[in-house]
């Protein structure tokens, strides 16, 4: 009996093309940033789907069967169909377009404030989404369950959320780089003694926990030289700890990102701010490479090209 091509998730055919190339489940689900199990859910849809267990797992690897290896062709044209497709427009600007956007907070609000407008002015009675970018905010612009996707990367050689090791689908550009700085109340006994790393690390830090990581590349350059930062409090966003901060009588302080210079004049006017008291060197190294993403499958998309032209336009205004 033919099946109806509408019952099947067309993502799970992206997926069996990585399987085909990486011939392993573990390489396919790093390429897809999720986890093997996904994958292997994956794999037993496609099996029950075509009825042939499709790969067989061998010493050297995940061998194809016939009918998989039959596919391979088959599914490079067609996703260049795919491309084909999502590359055409209308002549007629679509009305109540749906736009997923996953970004930053409270970056999104800074240098993109106007955005929602813009959009509406471009594509009348859009529907929009902006969700904070989370730990599977990546997912979701793989999946295709997000268009886009803006948030600081991570420059220490180590850090695993460094920009080389984004997925190779996955197209960036970086809009600008940003350097952490040190926020802390306007009468905290800091200001009061010589700014360096004694003082940075006598006092407790409210920390940031970032994509489920405690920890960031300052606490990896602390680290090689047997140093560490005493945390008192992890909250999940910078505009918490920036909150947090700026309670009376507080003696922790915070790092982030130098854009939220803007943020704390108009609501925690009693936070100022201090360098990271660290060499330029390792100044380099935590540097934060702010970073527009979508899947190269959206690149010849007209919406896209069309958002990410006008994000990067408001980012340089801004």
């Amino acid at each position: 009996m033919i099946k109806s091509l509408h019952r099947l998730d067309l993502n799970l055919l992206f997926t069996m093309q990585l399987l085909l190339n990486e011939r392993s489940v573990t390489k396919a689900a790093k390429k897809l940033s999720v986890t093997p199990s996904a994958v292997s859910k994956s794999l037993t849809k496609l099996r029950d789907w075509f009825d042939d267990p499709l790969f067989v797992r061998t010493p050297q690897g995940l061998q194809a069967t016939p009918l998989a290896l039959s596919m391979e062709g088959e599914l490079s044209e067609w996703f260049q169909v795919a491309t084909q497709i999502a590359s055409k427009r209308s002549s007629e600007t679509p009305k109540g377009v749906s736009f997923q956007l996953m970004m930053e907070s409270p970056l999104h609000m800074l240098k993109l404030g106007g955005l929602p407008q813009r959009i509406n002015q471009q594509y009348p009675d859009a529907n929009i989404k902006i969700r904070n970018w989370e730990y599977d905010s990546l997912s979701a612009i793989i999946n295709g369950e997000a268009d886009i996707g803006l948030c600081g990367r991570e420059s220490h050689p180590r850090s695993s959320e460094a920009l080389d090791l984004l997925p190779y689908f996955i197209d960036y550009v970086v809009l600008f780089n940003d350097q952490p700085i040190v926020y802390l109340r306007d009468d905290h006994p800091a200001l009061d003694e010589c700014w360096n790393m004694d003082t940075f690390l006598k006092y407790r830090h409210i920390n940031i926990l970032w994509e489920k990581s405690e920890t960031w590349a300052l606490d990896e350059i602390l680290a090689e030289t047997g140093l560490s930062r005493n945390i008192g409090l992890s909250l999940s966003t910078f505009e918490q700890s920036l909150f947090m901060a700026a309670q009376p009588d507080q003696t922790m302080f915070t790092t982030a990102p130098s854009y939220c210079r803007d943020y704390i004049k108009h609501y925690h006017p009693n936070l100022v701010t201090r360098p990271l008291p660290i060499s330029a060197e390792a100044s380099k190294k935590i540097a934060i490479p702010i970073t527009l993403m979508w899947h190269k499958r959206n690149s010849h998309n007209a919406k896209l090209r069309w958002l990410k032209e006008t994000i990067k336009e408001m980012v340089s205004l801004s």
